[in-house]
């Protein structure tokens, strides 16, 4: 019997010696897998910062504008065709030289989403020169506009301008009464 328990000593011993040898040759494993996903996730992670830097320098969205903010809090009007047929919003430019900007931006929405209306955008000079841009079907969601100085055809001289007015006409709305939001009104370079 000592033989057996001298045997099953020797099983016993060499099972532990081959179970913690058989551990030894796993934790290199697994460090290599580990390893191996730290690095597919590092390439994924660059890749990904790549093609969206790519793709963010590509279409300008990273790059700031030079603006002049005219109206930085929301215009609200609220037009009403009954009696009156035109409501306006003028904002004083106080003779403004804006002959270092090319256009003029802002951001438009209308209240009522059946409403279909256009808006009229009127500058103005110290020479009394008049000239005006409509922008048309305002949308129910925010939209950006950036009209061209250039679509003013009337303004010769940005050296002194006195007035910006956002003009709702009782004919470019098909609804009587309603409300225009616009927001960001500034001029850019």
């Amino acid at each position: 019997m000592a033989s057996m328990d001298k045997k099953d000593i020797y099983e016993h011993l060499a099972k532990i010696y081959l179970d913690a040898s058989n551990n030894k040759k796993k934790k290199p494993q697994e460090q290599l897998r580990f390893k191996r996903l730290f690095v597919i996730f590092l390439v994924s992670t660059l890749s990904l910062t790549a093609i969206l830097t790519y793709y963010f320098v590509r279409n300008k969205s990273l790059h700031s504008e030079v603006a002049l903010v005219l109206q930085s809090e929301v215009i609200k009007i609220n037009f009403n065709f009954d009696p009156a047929k035109k409501e306006i919003y003028s904002i004083p430019l106080k003779k403004l030289n804006a002959s270092k900007y090319k256009h003029l931006g802002f951001a438009l929405k209308k209240e009522n989403f059946n409403d279909r209306i256009s808006l009229k955008i009127e500058l103005t000079n110290v020479f009394n020169e008049k000239s005006e841009i409509y922008a048309k079907d305002i949308p129910h969601k925010w939209r950006d506009y950036k009209i061209n100085f250039l679509d003013f055809k009337n303004i010769t001289d940005w050296s002194s301008l006195t007035n910006l007015s956002f003009i709702v006409e009782e004919w470019n709305s098909r609804e009587k009464s309603g409300i225009i939001y616009i927001d960001n009104v500034r001029f850019i370079k």
